[in-house]
């Protein structure tokens, strides 16, 4: 597949995604699409299939049926070449703790195929604090500091398609926010697409191109930006957008 036609395509399509644990299904028949350029952010309550579905997307559990493509590429084909245009930031307690900062960047830089840290990168560390920990190992970070580490791993590489699951939990303000310009500024310069999982509704009401809403492992509602601004407008908040929308779905 030459590279023009997989522009044309969506940068992530799922298609009837089914997946659990064990004999627990989590997912049922979960569909969407994102393209290159957009944040789309995903909420809903705890244990409605947030994390599972991010987690199939990196490749880290097995759908039981259904697709994923990434880039036009299917994950369950070809999964190497999909997760080449893919950053996901893992959850901060399953960061290596025998190993030191800059070696957990460099590991995962050298797994995306590239020789050093990205410059982009490198300058988002100066600026998140995280210089003076990297030659520290992993397991004396404080929770703010494994997040940050998490996010500057994700972002190696310059993914297409940046994957974060509550990416924002415990970190301070200056470095939430130096972050979400970082992502927005891929994000509008059609450089990658974001997908956050999260419960941060700022997120939703200044970033989100679009937003999904699961509930018990469906994705029950999805909005544009333009609809949940039409919907404000007409003097919903975006609290009550929501709750009505769950309550539809229970």
């Amino acid at each position: 597949m030459s590279a023009a036609t997989r522009t044309a395509l969506a940068l992530l399509r799922i298609s009837g995604l089914n997946a659990g644990y064990g004999a627990h299904p989590v997912l049922r028949d979960v569909s969407l699409r994102i393209d290159l350029g957009e944040w789309y952010v995903l909420l809903g309550p705890n244990g409605s299939g947030k994390s599972t579905l991010l987690y199939c997307i990196a490749g880290l559990l097995r759908p039981r049926s259904g697709q994923i493509e990434i880039g036009g590429i299917a994950l369950a084909a070809a999964a190497p070449e999909a997760k080449r245009l893919l950053g996901f930031a893992c959850a901060p307690e399953r960061l290596p703790g025998l190993l030191t900062g800059r070696q957990c960047l460099e590991v995962y830089a050298a797994a995306k195929g590239a020789r050093r840290i990205d410059a982009d990168v490198l300058e988002l560390i100066e600026d998140l604090g995280v210089s003076a920990l990297l030659d520290q190992y992993v397991d004396t970070y404080s929770l703010g500091s494994r997040q940050k580490l998490s996010v500057l791993q994700a972002l190696l590489g310059a993914p297409r398609l940046i994957v974060l699951d509550e990416a924002f939990n415990g970190l301070d303000p200056a470095s939430a926010a130096r972050v979400k310009r970082y992502l927005q500024a891929r994000v509008a310069a059609g450089d990658s697409a974001v997908l956050l999982a999260t419960h941060a509704l700022d997120i939703v009401e200044r970033h989100a191109d679009q937003v999904g809403l699961m509930m018990g492992g469906r994705l029950v509602r999805t909005w544009s930006a333009q609809q949940l601004q039409a919907l404000r407008s007409a003097g919903e908040t975006l609290e009550e957008i929501l709750a009505g929308a769950a309550a539809r779905a229970s």
